[in-house]
């Protein structure tokens, strides 16, 4: 074993309530970041590590599985808005039980608590046995969601749920969005048909056309196909689509923002090409009123009423549980074989997503 951190001095199943000594834990760690995806990828280990006692607005999670994202890939290559000391724990969000906390009123009171838990603050993240946060980070899950569901909780549903709010507190009558087949746009085609609400979906394979209809979806672009600008354009026109959602940046930007009829906004939450936003037509812009804004769900989080995050997820939570929305999960892995998955997600992301499972 490689123990890089603390030495590892007690087993894990001598956990106290304060942690009053040190725990020893298996994590995946990034040494070091690396622009190429495979040097990223052989940066990560997984290491022995001792767990750090919680501070007074801290709890301890006991993971139970912490899923891969984008924002993962884009972090461990160094491409994300965030960068951390490194070595250091990855992983964005996860779901687990709180065992130990910190001595404010607000910590302990979510002791014994399945949590789903978020956090892009210093510090290691959720690849983990243990994590430790900010209370403030975690949400209490009701008793009817499962692990699997639980664990993608924090990311995808609510960034679906406050982007797509977004369009409608515009008036939008139809929605475009890039990266139909992801767990994202999975959502979104949710509570669209909820409301009613068209949308055309833009995909990268013929497979995925099919797949969409089958699904019941009319409107479906393949953006490699042959006169796709033009076709958007002509449909978005059609269905006065006003509100594009952008998972992908790159030159896609521009040919969404220019497809756009007058007034029409481009909702940038993704960087999936990691290339420069582009191909945007000025004119659009300046005589026809289009917007370029972007999304960050963790500024969102800070600027919406604490009873406001509350309902929504108590709204996403009752859909979950109804199956009304579900995260597909392609399968789960081991932490030794954290590479391996890895791997796998990239090579299919539309599949689902995997989860690290301790």
């Amino acid at each position: 074993m490689i123990c890089i951190f603390d030495p590892c001095i007690i087993n894990k199943h001598t956990i106290m309530d304060q942690l009053s000594l040190p725990i020893n834990m298996r994590a995946i760690v990034l040494e070091d970041y690396n622009s190429s995806l495979m040097g990223a990828l052989r940066s990560l280990k997984t290491v022995d590590m001792a767990v750090r006692k919680p501070e007074k607005n801290e709890v301890v999670v006991k993971m139970e599985a912490a899923p891969c994202n984008p924002s993962d890939i884009a972090f461990i290559r160094g491409m994300y808005n965030i960068t951390k000391e490194v070595p250091v724990v990855a992983g964005f969000e996860g779901t687990g039980e709180i065992i130990a906390t910190g001595s404010s009123p607000e910590a302990m009171a979510l002791k014994g608590k399945r949590v789903s838990c978020f956090t892009q603050d210093e510090g290691h993240g959720t690849w983990a046995e243990y994590f430790v946060t900010d209370h403030t980070n975690c949400i209490v899950l009701k008793d009817e969601i499962d692990m699997q569901q639980a664990a993608c909780l924090a990311i995808n549903p609510f960034t679906a749920i406050a982007i797509f709010n977004m369009a409608v507190e515009r008036g939008s009558k139809a929605i475009i969005q890039n990266a139909a087949a992801g767990q994202i746009g999975i959502f979104i085609r949710a509570f669209a048909k909820n409301l009613s609400i068209p949308v055309i979906n833009i995909v990268r394979k013929d497979e995925h056309i099919e797949q969409l209809q089958n699904e019941g979806e009319k409107f479906v672009l393949n953006q490699n196909s042959d006169g796709f600008g033009s076709d958007l354009s002509k449909l978005a026109a059609k269905l006065d689509a006003s509100t594009a959602f952008d998972a992908v940046g790159g030159e896609m930007t521009g040919t969404l923002l220019n497809s756009l009829p007058e007034k029409g906004q481009v909702i940038l939450y993704g960087g999936l090409s990691g290339d420069p936003v582009g191909n945007i037509d000025a004119l659009g812009v300046i005589f026809k009123d289009k917007s370029l804004t972007g999304f960050n769900l963790g500024d969102w989080i800070g600027k919406i009423p604490k009873d406001l995050f509350e309902k929504i997820s108590n709204e996403l939570q009752e859909r979950i549980i109804r199956g009304e929305i579900q995260t597909t999960i392609q399968q789960e892995f081991g932490f030794e074989k954290a590479v391996r998955g890895l791997l796998q997600y990239i090579g299919n992301m539309s599949k689902g997503k995997i989860l690290f499972v301790p």
